[in-house]
Parts: C-alpha cells; sequence; structure tokens
C-alpha cells in the first residue's frame, strides 16, 4: 500500500482512538463520583439531600440547598454585569474603534484571561469587598462585612470578561459586509443596522460566547470563595454571603474525612457541580442548534 495512504489511516485511527479517550476519561470522572456519592443518597434520599437547607456535617445533616442556590446567585450576578458590557463592548471593537486600538486591545484579554484566578480574588479582597461595606451597602442602609454574593459576581464577571469578549468580536468579524452595506443603503442608521441586523444574525455566536462564560463561572473556585463569606445559608439580597459548590469542595476537602459521609457529601458536591456543568451544556447546545437552523 501506498506510505501516504499509511499515514492517512493512521491518523484517521488516532483521531478516533484521541476522540474516544476523552469520552471514556469523561464517563470515568462521572461513575467514579457516582459511586463515592452512593453512601450519602443510602443515607439520605436525593430528594432531601437537594432541598434540604441544613448543613451541620457533625449532625449527620447535609443539605445542598445553600450551596446550589449560592452557585445559582453568583453566576447570574455575573451574567447581569458581564453578557450587556461584553457585548457593547465587542460592538464598539468591531464597529467603531480603529484598527490600532483594536489590535491592542484584544491581546490584553488573552493576557487577562492568563491571569491567574488567586490574583482576582486578591483583587476583590482588597477593592470590591471594602467598597461594597463602606460604600455601596450603606447607600442601600445594610450593614455587611461586604463578603457577599454581589461581591462574588463582580469577581466573577470581570474574570468571564476576557473569554466573552474575544469570543463575541470573532463572531462580529464574521458577519458579512455586503449585509451591512445592504442595511444601510436601505436608510438605516449605524445603530440600526447594528442592532437589527448585526446581532440579530450573530445571535448563536453571541450565545455561545455567554455559554462559555457560564461554564467557567460555575466551576471557578479560588477567586469566589476569597470574597463570597462562606456561609452555608440560603443568600435572600444581594448583600448576603454565599457558599457556591465549588467554594464548599476546596475549602474542606482534606478536612474532617473522619465524620461519617462527609467524603460522600464532598464528592457528591462535586457530582452535583459536574451534572449542572454538563446539563447546562448540553441544553444550551439545543439552543445553539435551533437558532442555528433558524438563521439557514
Amino acid at each position: 500500500m501506498n506510505w501516504r495512504l499509511i499515514k492517512d489511516k493512521l491518523a484517521e485511527r488516532s483521531f478516533v482512538l484521541l476522540l474516544l479517550s476523552s469520552v471514556v476519561v469523561i464517563l470515568l470522572i462521572l461513575i467514579g463520583l457516582a459511586m463515592k456519592s452512593v453512601p450519602l443518597l443510602r443515607a439520605e434520599s436525593l430528594l432531601t439531600v437537594l432541598t434540604d437547607s441544613v448543613w451541620s456535617p457533625l449532625k449527620g445533616n447535609f443539605g445542598f440547598l445553600p450551596f446550589i442556590m449560592g452557585t445559582i446567585w453568583v453566576t447570574l450576578i455575573s451574567l447581569v454585569i458581564a453578557v450587556p458590557l461584553c457585548v457593547l463592548a465587542s460592538v464598539y471593537l468591531v464597529e467603531y474603534a480603529s484598527e490600532a486600538l483594536r489590535k491592542m486591545v484584544l491581546p490584553l484579554m488573552n493576557v487577562l484571561a492568563a491571569i491567574p484566578p488567586v490574583l482576582y480574588g486578591v483583587w476583590g479582597v482588597l477593592f470590591v469587598v471594602p467598597i461594597l461595606s463602606d460604600y455601596i451597602a450603606p447607600l442601600f442602609g445594610v450593614n455587611t462585612t461586604g463578603y457577599t454574593v454581589l461581591a462574588g459576581g463582580i469577581v466573577l464577571a470581570v474574570m468571564i470578561f476576557p473569554i466573552m469578549i474575544s469570543i463575541m468580536v470573532e463572531v462580529l468579524q464574521t458577519i458579512p459586509q455586503e449585509l451591512k452595506a445592504a442595511s444601510l443603503s436601505l436608510g438605516a442608521t449605524k445603530w440600526e443596522t447594528i442592532t437589527k441586523v448585526i446581532l440579530v444574525k450573530a445571535k448563536p455566536g453571541i450565545l455561545a460566547a455567554v455559554v462559555l462564560g457560564v461554564s467557567r463561572a460555575f466551576g471557578e473556585t479560588v477567586a469566589v470563595l476569597m470574597v463570597c463569606g462562606n456561609i452555608p445559608q440560603l443568600p435572600k439580597s444581594l448583600f448576603d454571603a454565599g457558599y457556591p459548590l465549588p467554594a464548599l469542595i476546596a475549602n474542606n476537602f482534606g478536612e474532617m474525612m473522619s465524620i461519617p459521609l462527609y467524603d460522600s457529601a464532598l464528592m457528591f458536591a462535586a457530582l452535583l457541580l459536574f451534572v449542572l456543568i454538563f446539563g447546562f451544556n448540553l441544553l444550551s447546545r439545543l439552543i445553539l442548534n435551533r437558532l442555528e437552523e433558524k438563521a439557514q
């Protein structure tokens, strides 16, 4: 057989092997976490574990609702802050900014994405927490230390800015110039062209950027645990402390493992986080497919 065809076959089979290896690793992680979670689920029903708000390992109470709500609060706050700002910044960079500015800002986004999360956490402790406790919370008549879900959401929003802006800029740059020219030639203003043509056409790509941002927000650990307060309670306002799932795992793994079911509870927290991220990505992929079909 021709050597070139042999190399082609070897490359094809290598890629298949790598793909299968990736799937197997994911399945092994899922199975491992599920097996480790079984002791907790034998002692308590799944519904009780997910809906109970009492977390007291010494008394055998493992209610995960405060951690689930802490994760949701922090993630939603970060998205509310990050998505509009990232969309507007991306539109400005693509449609209004000069080429020189664009070439300066986009590499900076890559640098920001490479900064270790602990530095964002330190920034949050030094600047965000004091500003919340000394200036923002008093405006609403609230007395707080500043270690709140709002602080976690702000820090997380800054962390997901780079990845979202980088993807959104790339998506907006793929919109055909002919489409913009057609809209402008029909009498639309530039802003009307952006809102009614460009953003509509770029919607699937923008949604994909948001999905990647949320995936990072769900799993972010160090920076969030440094500013959230880490109190296992149900947050009722932006100025309440929270305790997201990744922070629970990072803070407690390796400690207090002599307590019955404690290690199983932490494995269940990891399994819950895995399922949340996997389910969110799957749902987002389905929505993206539907949007792409409509766009065609």
